[in-house]
């Protein structure tokens, strides 16, 4: 595996340039470093940010060193800029199904692509305000823009700069993955860092992978209008969720267009007509796909680039990355890792809560261990697909027995009133108890409502409980009142005994 070139995208709107100035100004002076710095983090995407606000809380001394822009790849080109124009592609679809509710249908497409990329980019600066130089420096932490190497245990350089430090934290985020395909680097391609700064829209989109980012973009730039086709070499999309939840997908991808290609594999890419062309195998059978862009979503690896890790005695291995214990120490006890430099899952919530969970270990006598973080994660497509916990699989190889409760939206009120009535809602529980271990949702508010599931398994919180809570109505969070009431009516006598002591008491 290669990895994508790491130059930041060059900056072709008022709203690009206002986020610069915040996020990369082009006049900033860095400053003289102090002499010893308690906590020098490498890194200004979710986890620096939020470990650099944390360190000040606790009355350290902090210096932030940053190779491109604040904010990191979760605003630049990740969560924000695709969620903006799910958003927006979101609005298209519902237009063009406003017939089923009485209203008149719109037929425009494709969408008007330079005012939906602008919206994205004046979106994108005015959330980096709580990420600029700026305000950080407020705080009283030292920015440093330049690239950051270990020079000694103890130290970094950066530019002519030499920064001390007690401790310091790794936190550099990854890089997109590019498969070894031939002809791909002569053709070329798009990834995550610069699908989202197209300056004119693809009439044809070719998606290699079928993981979230893949799957979001295919049904986006679908309904926008272009024809899109993606290609996945395994048998489903979201290889790492239930079944169910990936077949639900797949029927929504298909309904909106999208032209899926599963077990499928691209052998060659070459142009053709003004064409890039995809050779692609599927067992024995082959076909070609054409394309104005191509997008590769096949995941991520650790960005450790330039940082000569084992200069400050720190391992690092290729398949992980800085290579960390349960506390997110690294082999150098001086140094912490925290975010997607470290961590398996990849998620802008997991960086940011690693990020503080290492200066809290580092220098708040916490002990917190990151295996214990109950992790809740989403694909933003419609419908979305939210896992927490374990999977189905997860306990079958702990040998922990489990019992799942299931209810179709389908059955739930406000998502027949919305129109919005497929997926489901699946709680897996401890067979023999009511504790829950994981949990999937499948709806078009599953971002919000696997939250309610991770504050019930991070507090304790069991099925019982969960019955017991009044929930608005209608609401599509209603399906989970309703999978918790199952497990009671599966268990009458032991509740009404409960209830009877409770009673009594």
């Amino acid at each position: 595996m290669a990895v994508t070139g790491p130059a930041p995208p060059k900056p072709d709107t008022l709203d690009q340039e206002d986020l610069l100035r915040r996020v990369r100004p082009a006049n900033w002076q860095n400053p003289e470093p102090k002499p010893r710095y308690d906590l020098a983090i490498i890194g200004g995407g979710p986890a620096g940010l939020v470990a650099a606000r944390t360190a000040i809380r606790l009355g350290l001394s902090v210096a932030l060193i940053e190779k491109y822009r604040l904010g990191g790849g979760s605003l630049d080109t990740g969560s924000i800029p695709s969620k903006t124009i799910i958003r927006t592609a979101r609005v298209y679809a519902t237009t063009h199904r406003a017939q089923e509710f009485g209203a008149p249908v719109s037929t425009e497409l494709p969408a008007d692509f330079l005012k939906i990329t602008t919206r994205m980019r004046g979106i994108r600066a005015r959330i980096a305000e709580y990420h600029s130089a700026e305000r950080l420096r407020t705080l009283g932490i030292d920015v440093f823009f330049g690239d950051a190497r270990f020079a000694s245990a103890d130290a970094l350089a950066v530019g002519d700069k030499r920064i001390a430090f007690r401790k310091a934290l790794i936190a550099t985020g990854a890089l997109p993955s590019v498969p070894s395909i031939p002809g791909l680097e002569e053709v070329g391609y798009r990834t995550s860092r610069s699908i989202f700064e197209l300056t004119a829209f693809p009439k044809r989109l070719a998606v290699i992978g079928g993981g979230p980012l893949g799957c979001e973009a295919a049904q986006a730039f679908c309904r926008l209008g272009a024809h899109v086709t993606i290609v996945q070499n395994e048998p489903k999309f979201l290889p790492h969720e239930e079944r169910d939840a990936s077949q639900l997908l797949s029927f929504a991808l298909a309904r909106d267009g999208v032209d899926t290609r599963l077990n499928t594999t691209v052998v060659r890419v070459r142009e053709e007509g003004g064409s890039k062309i995809l050779d692609t195998s599927n067992y024995d059978a082959k076909d070609s796909i054409a394309a104005d862009e191509i997008l590769l979503s096949i995941g991520s690896i650790a960005n450790t680039v330039g940082l000569d890790p084992e200069v400050a005695g720190i391992a690092t291995n290729p398949a992980v990355g800085v290579v960390v214990d349960d506390f997110l120490r690294t082999t150098n006890p001086r140094v912490y890792a925290a975010g997607d430099v470290c961590m398996s899952h990849k998620f802008t919530n997991v960086a940011e809560a690693s990020g503080r969970m290492a200066v809290q270990n580092a220098f708040a006598g916490r002990r917190r261990r990151a295996s214990r973080m109950t992790i809740p994660w989403c694909t933003y497509c419609d419908p979305e697909i939210a896992h927490v916990g374990m999977h189905v699989w997860d306990a079958g190889e702990r040998s922990i027995p489990i019992k799942s409760y299931t209810v179709m939206m389908q059955d739930v009120d406000r998502a027949i009133t919305d129109g919005q009535d497929d997926g489901f809602v699946k709680i897996h529980v401890k067979a023999g108890t009511d504790r829950i271990l994981g949990a999937t949702i499948v709806a078009s508010r599953a971002s919000e409502m696997i939250n309610e599931i991770s504050v019930a398994m991070s507090v304790g919180i069991g099925m019982r409980e969960l019955a017991e809570v009044l929930h608005t109505y209608p609401a599509q969070s209603d399906a989970i009142r309703l999978a918790a009431l199952a497990y009671v009516q599966d268990r009458p006598v032991s509740w009404l005994r409960r209830t009877w002591g409770r009673l009594r008491a």
